[in-house]
């Protein structure tokens, strides 16, 4: 049973890098093609696969459902939605909340820059933990021992010549963020694009999401994309705040 189970979501993440054909999934999951539509077909009833005039699977409308049922079980994407918006209507460009669990950093909203120049992230796809800057405001917050046990098991891919290569510089950049409070992917993740991100806390304190302001380097250099610095700061405070972060200075 739990083989099936296996197949069947690697299925559905093939499915999510785009339509299929019967024989194209059973080569990529290595199994054989009845088997393969076996489960397709199960998925199919229960609305996950779709099946178009071509004999093309896609994902279908249950799994949209159920994806957006999860993302309203969100609590912090609710409460941070009002001030993103406001952010990205005000800065113009891409805004992003994302969050740790299972030892990963995903994406869990995202508005669009008003510039032609998009971002090919999307709602659901999980950032590196190396060099991105939502990934490292989000590491930051970890113990000092989980931090490092964390590290320890990223690969470091380099995709830029800005990528961070070593778990000894994320390590020493990671103590960086946690002192200044925000963190930045200069060119290291993609090498035309600079980021923002700044910590989302609350009412414990802890950090439970992480925003971010991305910026093609064709429609801001660095140095303006830093000067975005401060709008960044006041959204993730308001948004702190109304999760229950306490002001500075209260007394419990």
């Amino acid at each position: 049973m739990s083989q099936t189970v296996t197949r069947a979501l690697r299925l559905l993440a093939e499915l999510g890098e785009g339509e299929r054909s019967l024989d194209q999934l059973a080569e990529l999951i290595g199994v054989h093609k009845t088997t393969v539509l076996r489960l397709l077909q199960s998925l199919e009833e229960e609305r996950f696969v779709h099946r178009d005039a071509q004999y093309r699977y896609h994902l279908g409308a249950g799994l949209f459902a159920l994806s957006s049922l999860a993302l309203e079980q969100r609590g912090i994407r609710r409460t941070a939605a009002p001030h993103l918006a406001e952010l990205n209507a005000a800065t113009g460009q891409t805004v992003h909340l994302a969050a740790y669990e299972g030892g990963e950093v995903v994406y869990i909203d995202k508005y669009d820059s008003r510039h032609p120049v998009r971002m090919y992230s999307r709602i659901g796809l999980r950032a590196a933990l190396h060099n991105t800057a939502v990934a490292k405001v989000l590491l930051a917050d970890l113990s000092p021992v989980e931090r490092r046990r964390v590290v320890d098991g990223v690969e470091f891919t380099v995709h830029t010549p800005n990528t961070i290569t070593s778990p000894q510089a994320l390590l020493a950049e990671l103590d960086q963020v946690a002192v200044q409070g925000w963190a930045q992917d200069h060119a290291e993740h993609e090498a035309f694009i600079n980021c923002v991100a700044a910590p989302i806390r609350d009412v414990s304190g802890r950090v439970v999401a992480a925003a971010s302001i991305s910026v093609p380097d064709v429609v801001l250099p660095y140095e303006q994309v830093l000067e975005l610095l401060p709008q960044l700061l006041a959204c993730t405070r308001a948004i702190s705040a109304d999760a229950g972060l306490p002001a500075r200075g209260t007394v419990h």
